[in-house]
């Protein structure tokens, strides 16, 4: 183990869990390498409450891991992990991680890219979504996030979000409008009948 007084590096130890006598100096810790181990559950960083950047690449991260909640964090590398649910492990740091300006998660099947079998366009719309999820990100994947890529993924995903919800809630004021409209008109033409029929026993009378 390499340990300076913030940052600590255990990379290459094939380690399943987290030594005990590291994680009672959890507080001190701001930078922890966890490179190539065999990590797959996260819940230890609760006791790294400082934590600004965690070095994940090559371990056993999946989609459903487990991660407490991490003020501090910033910078997050989770390369060639078991992540394939984007939608899942993106909402896990979007509530958990609310500092985080530095993601890569590349080689992921939940990161599509060339170098994966993935296409461009798959590769733009998994961009356009962590993007759209994580406003305070700068960088994604090693590459700069710009202003107008910002922009059109805010524009793609925060609309389509939003749109469908009052669509519906339109749709179903409308029908039930109609539906109240159909029952007063039934109810007139109930009245009405009763009426007719009223005035032709009174005429035979």
């Amino acid at each position: 183990m390499k340990m300076s007084e913030k940052r600590t590096s255990l990379a290459y130890q094939s380690l399943t869990e987290i030594p005990v006598q590291l994680i009672k100096q959890g507080s001190d810790i701001e930078e922890l390498d966890l490179t190539h181990n065999k990590i797959s559950d996260l819940r230890f960083l609760i006791d790294f409450p400082n934590l600004t950047t965690l070095i994940l690449d090559h371990n056993g991260i999946n989609s459903q891991v487990k991660l407490p909640k991490m003020s501090c964090l910033h910078t997050l590398w989770v390369n060639h992990n078991r992540i394939s649910n984007l939608g899942t492990f993106i909402s896990t740091l979007s509530k958990n991680c609310p500092k985080m300006k530095i993601l890569s998660m590349m080689n992921n099947e939940a990161a599509p890219s060339y170098f994966n079998g993935g296409t461009y366009q798959q590769f733009i719309d998994y961009r356009y979504y962590v993007i759209s999820q994580l406003p305070r990100l700068e960088i994604l994947d090693d590459k700069k996030i710009e202003p107008n890529e910002r922009e059109e993924a805010l524009r793609i995903y925060r609309r389509s979000v939003s749109k469908p919800k009052r669509k519906q809630s339109l749709k179903k004021r409308a029908s039930m409008e109609n539906l109240g409209q159909s029952n007063l008109e039934n109810g007139e033409h109930s009245n009405r009948d009763r009426v007719e029929e009223r005035t032709i026993l009174e005429d035979t009378q």
